[in-house]
C-alpha cells in the first residue's frame, strides 16, 4: 500500500478519509496546524504545517507517492472572498507543486459539484461535461474560489503528476464536529427555518465520498473530474424527509420565488437576496415569526443544484447508500453530540 499525504485531515471529510485510507491499509501523513487526537487514534502520522507554507508541504510529503488534498473552508460570507481565494487557489498550487517536488506522483483533489451543478432551471441535471455557469458562480466567493482551485489543479496534471478531481455535493452524515456541512440540518432541527425555499439540492454521505477518495487513488482517470451525489430533491422534499426522520415539523410557508430570467440576470447576490429577505421578513411578521435566513443562503436557495453521478459509479465504483440512512445518521449524530438545542 501507499504512503499518502492528506491535507484537511481534521475536517469533516478529512477525518472520514483518514479512516478509510487506514482501513484500506495505507500509511497516512496528515498536514495539520496543530494536534489532532482523532487522527492519532487512527494511527495517522501528524506533520505540522500549512497548505499556504510550501516548505512545510514538501517536508510532510517526503516519502509519499500519492496525496489527497481536501483542505479548505466552507463560507457563505462575501467578506471572506480574499481569504477563500488564497486558501483554495494558492493552497492547491502549494500542495501540488510541493508534493511533486517531494516525489508525489498522483493526487486526488477534492473540489465541489457547485462548480458546474447549479442552475436557474428546475429541470437541469449537470454532469462532468456541463459548461460552468459563470454568471452564477461569480455570485458566491466560495464556489468561485473552488472553480479556480480546480482549474489550477487540472492544469498541473501531467505524466509525472497525475491529478484527479472529485466533486462532491453537500456532505451529510455523522461527525461534522465543525458544523461546516450540517448547519442547515441543525437549523431545521431547532425550528429556525420558517419557510421553504423554491430551489433544490443534492447531497451525499460523507462516508461514501471518503471511500471514493480511496478508490480514486488507483482508479480515477488523470485530468478528469467526477461528480459525487446520492440524490436530487427539492428543498420541500428535503425538509419533508427530515420531518419524517426527526419528528420535527417541516416549514410550510413558501419562500418568495423569482422568475428564472430574474435569477439568472442579476449578477450580484445581494441585489436579489436583499429583496427576498425583505419580502420574507414582512411575510413572517404577519405570523409572528422572525427570519434567520442570511441573504447569500436565500440567494443560493433560489437555484437547483442537481447532478448525475453515473460517471463516478461506472469508473470509481461509487455506490452511495440510501439517502434515508444518511439523514437518520445525521440527525442522530447532531442530537447525541448535544449540538441541537431546540427553542
Amino acid at each position: 500500500m501507499s504512503r499518502v499525504l492528506l491535507t484537511g485531515g481534521t475536517g469533516f471529510l478529512g477525518l472520514h478519509t483518514a479512516e478509510a485510507l487506514r482501513a484500506a491499509g495505507h500509511d497516512v501523513v496528515a498536514l495539520t496546524r496543530g494536534p489532532s487526537p482523532a487522527l492519532e487514534a487512527l494511527g495517522v502520522t501528524l506533520a505540522k504545517g500549512d497548505v499556504l507554507d510550501r516548505p512545510s508541504v514538501e517536508a510532510a510529503a517526503a516519502g509519499c507517492t500519492v496525496l489527497v488534498h481536501s483542505a479548505g473552508k466552507v463560507s457563505r460570507d462575501p467578506d471572506d472572498a480574499e481569504m477563500l481565494y488564497k486558501l483554495h487557489v494558492d493552497g492547491t498550487k502549494n500542495v501540488l507543486d510541493g508534493g511533486a517536488v517531494a516525489g508525489v506522483r498522483r493526487a486526488v483533489v477534492v473540489s465541489t459539484s457547485g462548480v458546474v451543478a447549479v442552475s436557474a432551471s428546475k429541470d437541469a441535471i449537470a454532469n462532468e461535461e456541463t459548461e460552468t455557469p459563470l454568471s452564477l458562480i461569480q455570485r458566491w466567493p466560495y464556489y468561485r474560489s473552488k472553480l479556480y482551485a480546480e482549474k489550477a489543479a487540472l492544469d498541473r496534471n501531467r505524466a509525472d503528476l497525475e491529478v484527479v478531481c472529485l466533486n462532491p455535493t453537500l456532505l451529510l452524515g455523522p461527525g461534522d464536529v465543525n458544523g461546516s456541512s450540517t448547519e442547515d440540518v441543525r437549523l431545521f432541527l431547532e425550528k429556525k427555518i420558517p419557510a421553504v425555499p423554491p430551489g433544490g439540492l443534492s447531497f451525499v454521505d460523507v462516508r461514501d465520498v471518503a471511500k471514493t477518495v480511496v478508490s480514486a487513488l488507483t482508479q480515477g482517470r488523470p485530468g478528469q473530474r467526477y461528480l459525487l451525489g446520492a440524490c436530487n430533491m427539492t428543498l420541500r422534499e428535503f425538509f419533508g424527509r427530515l420531518e419524517r426522520v426527526s419528528g420535527v415539523r417541516a416549514p410550510f410557508i413558501p419562500m418568495p420565488s423569482f422568475p428564472a430570467s430574474a435569477r439568472g440576470a442579476i449578477p450580484h447576490s445581494a441585489d436579489l437576496a436583499r429583496v427576498g429577505v425583505q419580502v420574507l421578513t414582512d411575510t413572517l411578521k404577519r405570523f409572528g415569526l422572525r427570519s434567520p435566513v442570511d441573504p447569500v443562503s436565500l440567494d443560493m436557495a433560489q437555484f437547483t443544484w442537481y447532478l448525475d453521478a453515473s460517471k463516478a459509479e461506472d469508473e470509481l465504483g461509487f455506490a452511495p447508500r440510501d439517502a434515508q440512512e444518511t439523514l437518520v445518521d445525521t440527525v442522530r449524530d447532531l442530537r447525541e453530540r448535544g449540538v441541537v438545542w431546540p427553542e
